[in-house]
């Protein structure tokens, strides 16, 4: 039966979506937008020399296929990554109308979103006035602040100070479909934000928003940083998906980082949270600890937290260079009837204009089960091939 590990590289695109056309960035269209080429130009380029050096070096994950499934997804020949590929590898392409987490992730454990997500506009207010009232309401204070589109890192530096003063609450939002609300954990209260995003959650939901994140941060006035106790409240799927699958078949389903969150724990068994470099702990650790028949499914969330929505084209190839030494350990320790699959959710361009979300195919890199090309295929077939390795039914 073996076991399985799903490991999604939150945001490494590899560009050439056929309908990036129709997403933006502020008023530039997702066309040319690619995320892992584009870094591996700058690399080459001498333009990421902050904290690493040199051309980018990713070779476990090319030896997978991963310069392969980038010529595939886009035609682009990226300089360092050309390896004979000796693992599966193709390119995915989603077909759900965002280019967000829970549209994504829900397309690869095979549900295509069955709707189109609300955004809220890019004005202010974005928000609507019996929404806010609702929002300071439950927070018993008199108002909020922020109400716009933001930067969670640029509104915390903007507001924080006057949140600290007054007591209310700073909600944002950006080009996903996401109500966020910041608060400092010791002045507002962690417990406190928490219970304010678990009770706002259900009237967003049915507004078709698709998370409410509650963003902490602590520190003072001049050195608020965000914290590790961020929490998202999504949409719970509307059908059975893959962790679904896998635990009604019998086998057992862990969540590493921010998986939990996403799929509101349906299916999961096990959840094991932290920044990536714990949650790749976390993944040493299942390799070893996993029974059979089981699934991991993680997710490594700061090469789009941290690197991607802020620009930072060598702190994205850092952590690009450090997944790809860690991956080559979980590699070298799986046993025999194991896969890994490696996969994106969507990309996140840092050298692409403004500081959203980019519209790309990712790629699909399998260890375990042998070489050859998957070609172009589904985000959803994903799902497919983790489940017939599995042995686990896919429902019509």
């Amino acid at each position: 039966m073996g076991r399985a590990f799903l490991v999604v590289i939150d945001s490494v695109g590899i560009g050439g979506a056929p309908d990036a056309g129709a997403f933006f960035n502020g008023d530039l269209p997702d066309t040319g937008a690619n995320t892992l080429g584009h870094i591996a130009q700058a690399c080459a380029a001498g333009k990421a020399e902050e904290g690493r050096s040199g051309p980018l070096a990713l070779p476990n994950l090319d030896r997978l296929g991963l310069g392969a499934a980038l010529k595939l997804a886009s035609g682009m020949e990226a300089p360092g990554l050309g390896a004979a590929p000796e693992g599966r590898w193709g390119a995915a392409t989603e077909v759900s109308q965002g280019k967000d987490t829970p549209s994504g992730h829900w397309e690869l454990a095979g549900l295509p979103v069955p709707w189109a997500w609300h955004y809220f506009p890019d004005e202010a207010p974005a928000f609507p006035a019996d929404l806010t009232a609702e929002v300071a309401r439950l927070a018993g204070t008199d108002g909020i602040l922020g109400n716009c589109h933001a930067s969670g890192t640029a509104i915390i530096e903007r507001l924080g100070a006057a949140h600290c003063e007054s007591g209310w609450p700073i909600c944002y939002t950006s080009a996903d479909s996401v109500f966020q609300i910041a608060a400092h954990e010791e002045t507002f209260g962690l417990d406190r934000l928490l219970k304010l995003c678990q009770d706002i959650a259900p009237r967003l939901h049915e507004m078709k928003v698709g998370r409410v994140i509650a963003r902490p941060f602590t520190g003072e006035v001049g050195a608020f940083e965000r914290s590790a106790n961020r929490r998202d409240y999504a949409i719970t799927p509307p059908k059975p998906v893959l962790t679904n699958w896998v635990q009604n078949a019998g086998g057992r389903v862990y969540a590493v980082g921010k998986i939990g969150d996403i799929f509101t724990m349906q299916g999961i068994d096990e959840l094991r949270k932290g920044p990536d470099a714990k949650l790749m702990d976390h993944l040493h650790d299942l390799v070893d600890e996993a029974e059979e028949g089981s699934l991991t499914f993680a997710n490594f969330v700061e090469f789009d937290s941290l690197y991607g929505h802020r620009r930072d084209v060598s702190g994205y190839a850092r952590a690009l260079e450090w997944f790809d030494a860690e991956i080559g350990k979980v590699i070298a320790a799986l046993r025999e009837g194991d896969m890994l699959v490696v996969t994106a959710d969507h990309g996140n361009d840092p050298t692409w204009a403004g500081s959203d979300h980019t519209r790309e195919r990712v790629p699909v890199l399998v260890a375990g089960t042998g070489a050859g090309a998957l070609g172009q295929i589904g985000f959803t077939d994903v799902a497919a091939l983790v489940a017939g390795h599995l042995g686990v039914e896919v429902p019509q």
